[in-house]
């Protein structure tokens, strides 16, 4: 068996045809892989799991993938050092057959500085497209291991989990009478930035000269060259999984400490850590036991070149309130309540404020058509926390600067005027920020701007700790998560919803999952201008770049 998936990599002299390869056939040979290494790893077969990393790193398939995510992502336009991106199928199909680790080496970062919400700079290191699909290539190898060794409250930067399950998880051990009433709210100091390039080469369980090529590879700024001591580029694909992997084993040191859950020792220490990233809470039952437990993870750190924020990290009762992660989790009068957060809503209305002040002589649907967005992403990050009533205010503050944005415009007009020109009305309301606009068929709509408060609260299940998306075991839980995701992503749109079912959710160009995170397109599969209809049967939902593929296709 293992013969013959070495010859799904053995493709030297082989011409690639980006558009017409089969990508069903190229996600099953990886995942069959992925679920090999996950279970071999479960297993404790560390030859096994070393040698069908080997055989995913260099097929043919592993490869495709790879510069199918760095071309697809959010960063496929952003080029590092070299200034090269691979922005057609030709360039592609070249880079496919490139990505060989004989002779590798990466080119240094390309340094940049994006701004923090404390107002200090993040310095971001920004690979060349051909190592982040090489990290892409390596990732795909190493995450199985990750996910399968990880602890089971870490929700940040692993498939299938957001920062809305690490919240479910405080409401678990926060919510009861008899639960902990003290929180460690920790952060880490520059933890991408500070990672023990040696603890990594030795604890890492992956290609040893792979992961230090990247270590060490250095970064370009004004200019110079300068070398890279320790951390992980937090601009690399592969960064996240490392510092995950850097990180876990904290859950396992408190169990040691202060006893497994549902025994006696941890029942009376009511010890539970929530992480996400290197963000993260520890409750206990007393100010004691949190010092203590600072103590225990300080030194766990320690070895990993790491230190815990003097300025972030605090000890507080939970009558007191923290916040984590944009909300502040806090109990009224024994109540637990998660709300957004006082900061969080202050940088939301700050940028939306920012967008109208940017926009004094911008048409109002363009106007909207900016802010929407924005409103609906914060909204819908909070919806399944207690944000009502925040989401009203914020409605009216931003209401209040929509209409000294349109009286601004209009300084000799009655207000009885502007009101006409850039309200309307809208079943029952009277004052929507809206307009009437034209499409390019001579159609008219109307454009308004969306409320936060028009979001429906809704209640989020978290995910089960254990779960493993590359566990056969877990297999039909994480599709029915999906499928109640869909759901809410389609909500109002039956149509996509019955054909999402109808194609058991998955995409029939590449045989993978159409998720909220991947996006859609509705495709017409006989074209309307061959006489193709909008009926059911004539119509499929494909991942967005699936979708210009086969348009590419028909037009060869």
């Amino acid at each position: 068996m293992m013969t013959a998936e070495i010859a799904v990599g053995a493709t030297s002299g082989r011409e690639v045809d980006w558009h017409s390869l089969d990508w069903a056939k190229i996600h099953q040979t990886i995942k069959r892989l992925q679920m090999r290494i996950a279970k071999a790893t479960r297993e404790g077969r560390h030859g096994r799991v070393k040698a069908l990393q080997w055989i995913l790193t260099h097929s043919f398939s592993g490869r495709a993938i790879a510069v199918k995510r760095v071309t697809e992502n959010q960063g496929k336009k952003t080029p590092g050092v070299d200034k090269v991106v691979w922005d057609t199928p030709e360039l592609k199909a070249e880079a496919v057959m490139s990505l060989k680790r004989r002779g590798y080496q990466p080119q240094p970062l390309r340094r940049v500085f994006i701004p923090k919400a404390n107002g200090k700079m993040r310095p971001l290191g920004i690979p060349t497209i051909k190592d982040r699909a090489m990290q892409a290539l390596y990732l795909q190898a190493l995450e199985p291991v990750s996910e399968t060794k990880a602890d089971p409250n870490s929700y940040g930067f692993r498939p299938m989990r957001a920062s809305r399950d690490a919240a479910g998880q405080c409401f678990t051990a926060l919510a009861q009478k008899t639960s902990a009433k003290w929180v460690l709210d920790a952060d880490i100091s520059g933890c991408f930035d500070n990672i023990n390039h040696d603890w990594l080469l030795n604890n890492v369980p992956m290609d040893k000269v792979m992961l230090q090529k990247w270590l060490k590879s250095g970064f370009k700024w004004n200019g110079q060259l300068f070398d890279t001591e320790a951390g992980t580029p937090q601009g690399g694909i592969i960064s996240p999984t490392l510092a995950n992997m850097t990180l876990d084993g904290m859950e396992n040191l408190l169990e040691q400490h202060y006893g497994v859950k549902g025994s006696k020792k941890a029942g009376q220490n009511k010890v539970n850590l929530i992480r996400y990233a290197d963000d993260f809470v520890i409750t206990g039952t007393t100010k004691e036991v949190l010092e203590e437990a600072r103590k225990l993870i300080a030194e766990f750190l320690k070895d990993r070149g790491l230190t815990l924020s003097e300025e972030k990290t605090k000890i507080a009762h939970i009558e007191e309130g923290f916040d984590f992660l944009g909300w502040n989790v806090r109990k009224y009068d024994g109540k637990l309540l998660i709300k957004p957060a006082k900061k969080n809503v202050q940088t939301f209305l700050r940028k939306v404020r920012g967008i109208i002040k940017e926009s004094k002589t911008a048409k109002q649907e363009n106007l909207i058509k900016k802010l929407n967005p924005v409103i609906r992403g914060w909204a819908n990050y909070h919806q399944n926390q207690v944000a009502k009533e925040i989401f009203s205010k914020v409605d009216s503050v931003i209401w209040k600067q929509l209409w000294q944005w349109a009286c601004r415009r209009h300084p000799n007009k009655s207000a009885a005027w502007v009101k006409s020109k850039y309200f309307i009305c809208d079943g029952l309301r009277n004052w929507v920020f809206g307009t009437t606009v034209e499409n390019d068929k001579g159609e008219k709509g109307i454009v308004k701007l969306v409320k936060a408060s028009d979001t429906p609260i809704k209640r989020h299940v978290k995910i089960k700790g254990a779960a493993n998306p590359y566990d056969p075991e877990f297999e039909t839980y994480f599709e029915e998560r999906l499928g109640l995701s869909m759901k809410e992503s389609f909500r109002g749109r039956n149509r996509l919803l019955f054909l999402w079912y109808l194609q058991e959710g998955i995409c029939p160009k590449c045989g993978e999952k159409i998720t909220k995170e991947t996006g859609w397109n509705l495709h017409h599969i006989l074209p309307k201008a061959q006489g193709g209809t909008d009926t059911n049967t004539n119509l499929q939902l494909l991942h967005p770049n699936c979708h210009r593929q086969v348009h590419s296709q028909e037009r060869k």
